[in-house]
């Protein structure tokens, strides 16, 4: 719950600072030298983009917590204990011996998105953000995938 609370807390800050940045690029517009008015002009178009790229990453994270919670509720989500250090982080040893498992599930059934979506657990587990987060976007694909066949 405190990483959903910190999520909001921060997209709240943004958006304040977008809302901000917005009204000085109108302002810096209104004055209207050249120079101003690129300077205002960047200050509109860089909000749009964060503000866009606010959303995006909002509706990843809302897509892939809906995952894990039908994961979860089919009791397909990894059950063992990895030791972790004080800060709460898992072990990256202990990570990187977990992972062969999950990446062979991948292997061997590579269109199954509930493996997908635990070996970007195992990723996430050992540190590597980059292919945890390509690999929830293919299990968030593959189970779309699904549940529009079967519907």
């Amino acid at each position: 719950m405190s990483v959903r609370i910190g999520v909001v807390v921060m997209a709240a800050l943004l958006a304040l600072y977008l809302i901000f940045a917005l009204q000085y690029g109108v302002r810096l517009i209104a004055i209207g030298s050249p120079v101003a008015i690129a300077i205002g002009a960047a200050l509109l178009v860089f909000p749009l983009l964060g503000a866009g790229a606010l959303a995006a990453e909002l509706a990843f994270g809302l897509r892939s917590e809906r995952l894990a919670r039908r994961l979860e509720a089919e009791g397909g989500m990894p059950t063992e204990e990895l030791p972790a250090r004080a800060s709460g982080r898992v072990e990256r040893a202990a990570a990187d011996a977990a992972f062969p498992r999950y990446a062979a599930a991948v292997e061997s059934s590579p269109e199954d998105w509930r493996a997908r979506y635990r070996l970007a657990l195992a990723y996430d587990a050992a540190g590597d953000r980059r292919r945890a987060r390509r690999e929830v976007r293919t299990a968030l694909r593959l189970e779309s995938a699904e549940r529009h066949a079967a519907a």
